[in-house]
């Protein structure tokens, strides 16, 4: 979730059988079966783009199917693994919408509820107004409530070399990320006709919401309803732990996206930073088996993943549900499911409507490559 995760959702708009899975660490070329050809090719071109390393997993009627390209360290050469955990970034909002849901089906809280009913006083100032945005408005981004990580200063914090070495390990609390935003005026009015805009501020109020409705820490709640029910071994909440769990590859950054200079590792970090926006942890299995769980309701009732899945244009070629892109590629083919960047991370996870078909994974640089390629190659390219 860096401040340029608009460039991931620009990059949206371009456009039980035996595992049959790689061996840990495996290239790309010598992933398990004869398909999947275009979806290896194009994690190659990735790596030869500047992508340190890329791992894939994806199911669909023929199984499971891994594989990896280039390095997951770039001082030892040390490959890839398919069991690689990474941070997902923005791909956090689906499961933070997916509890707000999981709450209203309970009857604790309704979508049409206002972010003042839940959290008095905390949004306001140089125009925003919390008694005048829904919880609808946070999930699909139509509140116009600036986007924190838009900030120069939090991006001279988190996004320049000698910031992101100063500020790595620092605790920040929500409610700062929250005064960070609404030291500027906001984009539009709330549920104006026509506007979107991205904002991670959004996320980081609907995980507050939660905490309020609840009374327990938005990442315990997480766990409980979603984690724990579908099994995700790999996935977790992180808080302020700065380590990966293993086995993870380095992540990698540069400033910018300067071709010339040499990538640092930011592998390392207190994710405090970004909160119920992006903070979460998991693997490319994992991931697979959330989105195909939540879009054959096993998460949510009926009436609840309608709300998730009617969506709001966002500009140019995806839509936006709640917590969820609607994509449908060049081929024809649908998918539904959220990309997610934050530094020396760059994540997607996509299903098919009806679950049969899923890929998810990750590149641990955050200057490079095409994620969208990826996705059109493994659902239009074999």
């Amino acid at each position: 979730m860096r401040t340029t995760v608009a460039a991931t959702v620009a990059a949206l708009s371009v456009a039980l059988a035996v595992p049959a899975v790689a061996a840990p660490g495996a290239g790309a070329g010598s992933a398990t079966g004869t398909d999947h050809g275009a979806t290896r090719q194009a994690m190659q071109s990735a790596v030869a783009a500047g992508v340190p390393g890329v791992t894939a997993t994806a199911r669909d009627r023929r199984g499971t199917w891994s594989a990896t390209a280039g390095v997951g360290d770039l001082g030892t050469g040390q490959k890839r693994s398919p069991r690689d955990h990474y941070r997902v970034g923005s791909i956090t909002k689906t499961f933070v919408a997916t509890v707000v849901l999981q709450l209203e089906a309970e009857g604790t809280l309704s979508l049409d509820d206002t972010v003042d009913t839940w959290l008095p006083g905390l949004v306001t100032g140089n125009g925003h107004d919390g008694t005048r945005i829904t919880l609808r408005q946070l999930l699909n981004h139509t509140s116009g409530v600036f986007n924190y990580t838009a900030d120069a200063d939090y991006h001279r914090m988190y996004f320049t070399k000698e910031g992101f070495f100063e500020h790595r390990y620092a605790t920040r609390a929500p409610e700062d990320l929250v005064r960070i935003a609404l030291a500027h005026e906001p984009y539009f009015e709330p549920g104006a006709p026509g506007k979107w805009t991205y904002s991670n501020t959004n996320y980081v109020l609907a995980a507050l919401v939660i905490e309020k409705a609840t009374g327990r820490p938005y990442g315990e709640e997480v766990r409980r309803r979603v984690i724990e029910p579908l099994n995700l071994t790999a996935t977790s909440v992180p808080g302020t732990r700065v380590s990966l769990p293993r086995p993870s590859s380095r992540a990698y950054s540069k400033p910018g996206s300067l071709a010339t200079e040499p990538p640092y590792d930011v592998t390392r970090l207190n994710p405090s930073r970004t909160f119920g926006a992006g903070e979460i942890i998991s693997d490319s299995r994992d991931l697979n088996l959330f989105y195909r769980a939540l879009l054959a309701g096993r998460l949510l009732p009926s009436e609840q993943l309608d709300e998730m899945t009617t969506t709001v244009p966002m500009g140019t070629g995806p839509d936006y549900g709640l917590g969820l892109m609607k994509v449908t590629l060049g081929c024809g083919v649908t998918v539904w499911g959220h990309s997610g960047s934050t530094s020396g991370s760059g994540t997607y996870a996509v299903t098919t409507e009806d679950g049969r078909h899923s890929l998810a994974f990750n590149f641990n640089g955050d200057w490079a490559g095409n994620g969208m390629a990826v996705v059109q190659a493994e659902f239009c390219g074999d």
